[in-house]
């Protein structure tokens, strides 16, 4: 959700700063606070072996609040780990609910940052750290939802099971795993908090909120050119580098057809509706007549938006050559696509190998894609979703999408647990810095998806 929002920066001209937040004071909101400075404080990028001290922590927590030890399990991997967490429900026939969010960040480099990545700091209406926004709020709002449920003695007509996964930023072998456990594997569905769901308008006004119910399916092809090589003082015009140049510059000028679905079209016409301008018209438009070739082009030139209509395929990786005074025997590019949900695999390898048109190159899978269908939205969990939403913000245009990128959801429903990403946050485009230096969440929205977590909790889990 966050790559889809994010291009809105481009639409919506610059505005006011949002204003900080009424300090919040209940109990279970200064103790989420404290729990959230604690999960910025550990350095769970890849290879910094923090996950497990931090499922430790979350462990003590829950432990002690009441949370009986036969309801934790702890799953090691590597050098990684995931967590999950169950609060039984009264009805043992009833299907489980899984909730989602994932513990590990992209790394961040204290040089690079304003401010201590891995220090929680409120300023000017913001959290700022690393994994603020992607996801430790998330993983705060999960366990400041168990501690208020244990301590009201709330216990849910079905069971909640909470995951915490520990390598969504790299494998997802940890998600793997939960997706097979006991636990999970009956679910009827999944809320995964990983998404900035609200969208603010420069002056802070909410004006959308989406739920994601989709992605597009990840595949990387190895794009490979070969030559009998020989010595660079005599060079010949069939180089493996210059064929391999030439097919990737043609991958470059050539767009996949657009195409489009309900779930993603209901999207564009809400997300046109909130949208100033050309480019919000463009969205209207396509979304009554995917056809029209005038608004195709408004969205081609949107990159967010191209991605959004359409299957697209960019290099992103080189290796040539094998010594400096030899001409290329091999030269391998990895051409990383992000695949329209249905659309099939062995059709966009047969598109390369068209655009390349070169039958010297080949085009390789380098691993067998998962593919990930689309959840239909569902009645009682969308009217969950709108009742919280609405509560705090009345009357804000709620619709679902498809995200262009890839989360947990990808791995559940895969394993065939329809998954729905929603947080309960609202953020200015140009607020987004998840990946990126200064990573930052507005006070209020941080403090809003503790409530939000907790009302789908209660709401869906059934008094």
């Amino acid at each position: 959700m966050r790559r889809m929002i994010a291009a809105l920066a481009c639409l919506l001209a610059a505005g006011l700063c949002p204003s900080s937040a009424v300090a919040q004071d209940a109990p279970y909101q200064r103790e989420a606070r404290q729990i959230f400075a604690r999960l910025i404080a550990f350095h769970s990028s890849a290879g910094q072996r923090q996950v497990p001290p931090m499922i430790d922590y979350i462990v003590q927590t829950l432990r002690a609040a009441g949370v009986p030890a036969e309801d934790i399990v702890v799953i090691p991997h590597e050098e990684t780990a995931a967590l999950l967490v169950r609060v039984p429900g009264r009805d043992p026939s009833a299907r489980p609910i899984l909730f989602s969010s994932h513990l590990d960040v992209v790394e961040a480099r204290r040089e690079d940052w304003e401010r201590d990545p891995f220090q929680l700091v409120e300023e000017n209406g913001f959290f700022f750290g690393r994994g603020v926004e992607d996801d430790k709020f998330g993983d705060t709002a999960m366990i400041s939802t168990m501690l208020r449920m244990r301590a009201a003695h709330f216990r849910p007509r079905r069971t909640l099971v909470f995951a915490f996964i520990g390598d969504e930023e790299t494998t997802f072998a940890t998600t793997r795993l939960v997706a097979a456990h006991p636990w999970v594997r009956r679910a009827e569905y999944a809320l995964n908090t990983d998404a900035v769901s609200g969208i603010l308008a420069p002056d802070g006004r909410p004006i959308l909120y989406i739920v994601n119910s989709g992605e597009k399916t990840y595949a990387t092809f190895r794009v490979t050119a070969r030559n009998p090589g020989g010595h660079s003082s005599l060079p010949r015009p069939d180089n493996a580098i210059y064929d391999l140049s030439r097919a990737l510059l043609r991958v470059a000028d050539y767009s996949f057809p657009a195409t489009s679905n309900p779930v993603q079209l209901q999207y564009l016409a809400a997300l046109g509706r909130a949208t100033p301008g050309e480019a919000g018209q463009a969205f209207i438009r396509f979304a009554a007549n995917p056809a029209d070739a005038q608004a195709v082009a408004v969205l081609r030139r949107i990159p967010d938006f191209a991605a959004a209509i359409a299957t697209t395929c960019v290099p992103t990786m080189l290796s040539a050559g094998h010594a400096e005074n030899a001409l290329p025997q091999r030269a391998e590019a990895l051409v990383n696509c992000r695949i329209f949900p249905d659309e099939p695999i062995a059709a966009v390898r047969d598109a390369l190998v068209r655009i390349i048109a070169n039958p010297e190159i080949t085009v390789e899978l380098t691993a067998e894609p998962e593919i990930s269908p689309i959840s239909q939205p569902r009645a009682d969990v969308m009217a969950a979703i709108e009742r919280s939403i609405h509560r705090l913000h009345p009357g804000v245009p709620i619709a679902s999408n498809i995200e262009t990128g890839g989360s947990d959801g990808l791995i559940y429903r895969h394993a065939g647990i329809p998954t729905y990403a929603t947080a309960g946050t609202f953020i200015r485009p140009e607020d987004i810095y998840a990946h990126g230096l200064n990573e930052r969440i507005p006070v209020a929205s941080f403090y809003e998806s503790l409530d939000h977590l907790h009302d789908l909790a209660v709401t869906l889990g059934g008094r």
